[in-house]
């Protein structure tokens, strides 16, 4: 079945990529399916063989005839960015509080849109998701999220509402490597956003939706009101997470913590928490004398009931069937056929869906069983499970005789150490003891083994998706697993007596509070280590093909000869050492001035490379206004693209004025690339600008300030300093007139790079500094207070790169602005319409280039 899956799989990714008709694929299907049904009795290897290529074609056409991504709803697009819209519609996914800004509550909801009446009356049917955010005005203190339904009103499945908002697109950044936000929403069914006030929703009559769901709904949120009854907030909001998949209250610093800790998987619903679940219900069932075919039955409902409650997904669906195969083939004597079942329920999954197969969580999700199958039991098998023998049938003289040599030897030594024990302890309870302790140090012998095994074979899939090597993995998973396990059922337990009484449920709530503590603990305590910080770029194609190769090895080799798994393994440490420590090269162009654009929404980041390889980074993004964000931009905006373009360090990083939407993104830029020096200009009062600078201390970052005149080699450019001048004078706060500008030079090329300067600084820059420069960075966003005819006349570019947001709420660029650079006949760039722009300064002419996708 295992082979089967990888065909399957295989042909999936050929029919996502070679484009052949449909009858191309369901002819080459039904011709080596049929000639292996007539070659099995002759040739066996053969008809496996064309066999198994049937499952290749197979896979190849149904990718095609389902599409390689979920297709976006285009009915709401003529309503999107024009004015405010009146719609009715009935909430499919109940409300959710959210962190807001500026003392905010704020929900979100997912709604399908009834009809839309337009501002001239027309009433249009649409059927399509949206994604409302819900906002309730100002308050004194925001409530805690377990009480904020008291002064919002929580939107339930079914209701339907009418409400008042402007609609626009889901919109991806369009650099490389960005995350794909428009079809992660259209797999949900959501093709549309929205935000309204509070007050401007009314309530209508009436349900619509399905009555099953609005059960299952009702009981999820049930659960959730318990949870948080039966914990205080901060408990609760991570009980909520890893027992019900309920991640709404986490924040994002505790999701950074679990992720730097290598635990991430604890905290949300997964496999393991289906494991466990199974396991307990299993044995508890045993233990109540019901036989195996009932038990099998009961905990397979258990679980898919718990699968149903979750509201996670695919994954707590994949590991629902795997638990149901495996624990079905045990009644057919098939207890260890693991990749057996592994095969069978990632066949079963790719036929229900073969765009899984391109998704991070599902290929870690069989790609972690694989290993635990095919390299850690076997490895397990032939060291600690060999020894348990030894203690089996304990209290009998005559076992030994049975056993292997080695496991008679180490039986005899355990039962000789039970034999001194016994003179102060008693034989019976002596015999136990050593039993007990054996059995202890062979499981903590196995966990470790285990664990080892799958940090360094999900290294790889770690690197490419998440750029983090599992450091701490191994030490922080062995204090977490145990303390998930026995979290999970105390938890559970907890919930299921607090609807009878809070006084049954008191004992295991704290008990699960008392493991919640230790898990976070361990969390917090290991995710502090500098060790955990440890970020990688998107490995290389050679890295990529080692890696892959190390695993396959040390799958093949771990059921031969000792000597030979203890070579696979190694192959496989030595290739996740490998992922961890050698950064691979990265993708610039030697003897070129590279300049890009980073598409950060409406704020602003540049990376420069220069013709020796030295890297600088201009400004971070950032929310506007510093205002609550679910994005943090240097973390998920900026660094992905660095990361894809295997950039793992920066030489220097460069601050050009104080404002949010080019600094909020810095403090993870400075935690994962670790620059060699940070520049900064003008120092306004600014609390961010502060922590910014403390933070480059802590890091041990050198804070070099530069001013007007400075002139310096960075790589084979020049850079001079326009701006500021060491008298300029400070304002109470930061200003878009503190940006410092520069001017790189390589060769009879130039670049200049103006932040957010408006008309004072330009005309200052044109009159003390004549120059010219091929490329003009628009300052303020294309905003009508820069790029005056001033600066143009004297820089006289031929290029020029607006960095802006998609349909911003500043109607930015302006018009005006747009019309003197095309009066000027300068080429211009925008991040909105192009993405993210790169220029190539060669010294002699300068060449513009656009993403791939574009």
């Amino acid at each position: 079945m295992l082979w089967a899956a990888l065909f399957y799989s295989v042909g999936i990714v050929a029919g996502a990529y070679l484009d052949r008709p449909a009858s191309w694929w369901v002819a080459a299907s039904v011709v080596f399916a049929a000639s292996s049904l007539y070659l099995v009795r002759r040739r066996k290897w053969l008809a496996a063989t064309l066999a198994l290529s049937a499952f290749f074609f197979a896979g190849a056409l149904h990718i095609q005839l389902r599409g390689s991504s979920s297709p976006l709803d285009p009915s709401l697009q003529p309503f999107a960015y024009g004015p405010e819209v009146e719609m009715t519609a009935h909430v499919i996914r109940e409300g959710r509080f959210r962190p807001a800004s500026a003392g905010e509550i704020a929900q979100t909801l997912d709604v399908e849109t009834e009809q839309i009446v337009t501002d001239n009356g027309t009433q249009v049917p649409v059927h399509a998701g949206v994604r409302l955010g819900i906002y309730s005005g100002l308050q004194k203190a925001p409530a805690p999220p377990d009480q904020a339904s008291t002064q919002m009103h929580i939107f339930r499945y079914g209701e339907r509402l009418r409400v008042s908002a402007k609609l626009k697109l889901p919109r991806n950044f369009r650099n490389p490597g960005a995350f794909d936000y428009q079809s992660y929403l259209a797999a949900k069914g959501i093709a549309g956003l929205a935000s309204a006030k509070a007050a401007d929703i009314q309530l209508l009559p009436g349900f619509a939706g399905s009555r099953l769901e609005l059960w299952r709904t009702r009981i999820h949120s049930s659960i959730i009101a318990k949870v948080h009854a039966l914990w205080p907030a901060p408990q609760a909001a991570l009980i909520d997470a890893m027992v019900i998949g309920e991640e709404a209250f986490i924040d994002r610093d505790t999701r950074v913590d679990f992720q730097r800790s290598g635990t991430y998987h604890v905290l949300v619903v997964s496999g393991m928490n289906v494991t466990i679940l199974a396991f307990v219900i299993f044995w508890t069932l045993r233990r109540l004398r019901l036989s195996e075919i009932p038990a099998t039955l009961v905990t397979i409902l258990f679980c898919v009931a718990y699968a149903l409650l979750t509201e996670v997904g695919a994954p707590v669906w994949r590991a629902t069937l795997m638990c149901a195969i495996f624990l079905g083939t045990r009644l057919l004597y098939r207890d260890r056929a693991m990749v057996n079942a592994l095969g069978a329920a990632a066949l079963g999954l790719l036929v229900f869906d073969p765009r899984q197969l391109f998704t991070a969580s599902f290929q870690m999700t069989f790609l972690c069983v694989l290993i635990v199958a095919a390299i850690g039991l076997p490895l397990v098998e032939r060291t600690s499970r060999f020894y348990r023998r030894a203690l089996a049938n304990w209290g009998s003289d005559d076992y030994a005789g049975s056993l292997p040599p080695p496991v008679a030897q180490f039986r005899a030594d355990l039962r000789l150490i039970a034999g001194r024990l016994a003179r102060f302890l008693g034989t019976a309870f002596a015999l136990r003891l050593m039993r007990g302790i054996s059995l202890f140090f062979l499981s903590v012998f196995e966990l470790l083994l285990v664990s080892a095994v799958m940090q360094m074979g999900l290294a790889l899939p770690m690197a490419f998706y998440f750029h983090r090597a599992p450091t701490i993995g191994l030490p922080a998973n062995l204090a977490v697993v145990p303390l998930t396990q026995l979290l999970m059922p105390a938890a559970i337990l907890a919930i299921s007596l607090g609807y009878i009484s809070p006084l049954l449920a008191k004992l295991p709530a704290l008990l699960t509070a008392a493991a919640l503590e230790a898990i976070t603990g361990a969390v917090h305590g290991l995710g502090s280590l500098r060790l955990a910080d440890l970020r990688v770029a998107t490995p290389s194609l050679v890295m990529i093909t080692a890696a892959s190769a190390a695993l396959i090895l040390a799958m093949i080799l771990a059921r031969r000869r000792a000597i030979l798994a203890f070579v696979g393994v190694v192959a496989l440490l030595a290739a996740s050492l490998a992922l961890a420590i050698l950064p691979p090269p990265p993708q610039t162009r030697p003897g070129i001035l590279e300049v890009t654009s980073i598409d950060v929404g409406e704020g602003d980041s540049i990376l420069l490379v220069t013709p020796q390889g030295r890297t600088l980074l201009i400004d971070a993004g950032g929310p506007i206004w510093g205002g609550g964000s679910q994005l943090d931009f240097g973390e998920d905006v900026v660094a992905p693209y660095l990361w894809t373009r295997r950039i793992s360090r920066l030489d220097a990083i460069a601050i050009s004025h104080g404002h949010s939407d080019h600094i909020g993104g810095m403090a993870a830029i400075l935690k994962d690339f670790r620059p060699q020096e940070l520049w900064v200009g003008l120092l306004p009062p600014s609390r961010a600008l502060d922590n910014l600078i403390a933070q480059a201390h802590a890091l041990g970052i050198k804070v070099v300030r530069h001013w007007e005149g400075d002139e310096f080699d960075l790589g084979g450019a020049k850079v001079d300093v326009l701006f500021p001048p060491r008298d300029w004078p400070l304002g109470l706060e930061p200003k878009n007139n503190d940006s410092m500008v520069l001017h790189v030079t390589y060769g009879d090329t130039s670049v200049l790079l103006e932040g957010d300067a408006e008309k004072a600084v330009e005309r200052r820059i044109a009159s003390l500094h004549p120059l010219h420069a091929d490329l003009l960075k628009v300052g303020h966003h294309g905003s009508g207070t820069s790029t005056t005819p001033e600066i143009l006349a004297a820089v006289k570019p031929t290029f020029a790169v607006i960095s802006v947001g998609f349909h911003t709420s500043f109607g930015l660029p302006k018009a005006d602005v747009l019309e003197r650079l095309q009066s000027a006949r300068v080429r211009t760039f925008r991040t909105d319409l192009n993405g993210a722009v790169t220029f190539y300064l060669d010294g002699h002419n300068v060449t513009p280039a656009l993403p791939s996708n574009q």
